[in-house]
């Protein structure tokens, strides 16, 4: 886990993945949720946000 604010920034702010085959893609939110974005692999646009454990 990130300690700090700005390497948390950096592994989790625009960061998506692919829920068909589990690529990380980064993009702004609002191009996500308008569908604007797919996965560079296989073209879906069902993305997700990357989870923090």
């Amino acid at each position: 886990m990130a300690k700090f604010p700005e390497a948390e920034a950096r592994m989790f702010k625009n960061v998506f993945v692919c829920r068909r085959c589990k690529t990380k893609r980064k993009a702004p939110v609002l191009k996500v949720l308008a569908g604007k974005i797919a996965c560079r692999n296989c073209q879906t646009r069902k993305l997700r946000t990357k989870r923090k454990k």
